[in-house]
């Protein structure tokens, strides 16, 4: 029934343990900021469930450690703001 509507999935399950932030790296006295998206949990179902829609959706996403996923690419990123919006 998910996979029918996989932004709402995505959506909903960013919006209980997902977060939107500007990451700030610093490269040769430059610093880099830009928009991206993780998920925590410690679930290994929850995670593969939020990887698993994402992937229908075509978005990017990688993981982080043993618990997290990010979704950093640019394109990746614009593809969740288009159906997201802020996060209230």
């Amino acid at each position: 029934m998910t996979h029918a509507h996989p932004r709402e999935m995505v959506r909903g399950l960013l919006d209980s343990d997902g977060c939107r932030f500007t990451n700030s790296v610093r490269h040769a006295r430059r610093v880099y900021r830009y928009p991206r998206y993780t998920f925590t949990s410690a679930s290994d179902d929850i995670r593969a469930l939020l990887c698993e829609h994402l992937d229908l959706l075509g978005i990017a996403w990688r993981p982080v450690g043993a618990r997290d996923v990010s979704i950093a690419r640019r394109e990746a990123v614009a593809a969740l703001d288009e159906f997201l919006g802020p996060k209230r």
